[in-house]
């Protein structure tokens, strides 16, 4: 890319509707005992107001501290955490739909260094990532069925070819 910079952050948006009521769809992003089952698999507590928490992927050997920032029970949670060279900030936003479905919006931001390559590839990742734990939430609250999407994402290990 050569001397090119970028004007603006990416952002990363997700968005999956979910046949499950919003108290649900909620706990199992904040339920440990839930969560690991579709994203992590070690936590040191639940997402809950002013939570410190250290999230662990034991089959990449990596653990993060995440702190939540704001939170409304059922209705969104905003998390900082390092996903990467620079802390970023995500929100998770849960809106009943009819029928007791729950869609939810997830945005990331907070991309930034000097390389713009490196900056955007950071934030496709993890928009990639961020899909996969929607989609794994959704086979689990409504089918019951537990993907292995966030294990094998990475076959050869994070850094791995």
């Amino acid at each position: 890319m050569g001397n090119s910079r970028l004007e603006l952050s990416p952002v990363v948006n997700t968005t999956m509707l979910i046949r499950r009521p919003p108290a649900e769809v909620f706990r199992a992003f904040t339920d440990p005992e839930v969560t690991t089952k579709i994203w992590f698999t070690k936590s040191s507590g639940p997402v809950e107001p002013g939570a410190e928490l250290r999230w662990t992927w034991e089959m990449y050997d990596l653990s993060v501290t995440v702190r939540v920032k704001e939170f409304e029970q059922d209705r969104r949670f905003v998390i900082e955490w390092q996903n990467g060279p620079l802390p970023t900030t995500w929100e998770m936003r849960f809106t009943p739909y009819p029928d007791d479905t729950t869609k939810v919006d997830l945005t990331e931001t907070g991309f930034g260094g000097d390389d713009p390559e490196a900056v955007v590839a950071w934030a496709l990742g993890s928009m990639g990532g961020f899909s996969e734990v929607l989609a794994a939430a959704k086979a689990l609250l409504e089918h019951d069925i537990v993907l292995t999407l966030v294990a094998d994402r990475h076959p050869d290990g994070i850094g791995g070819s």
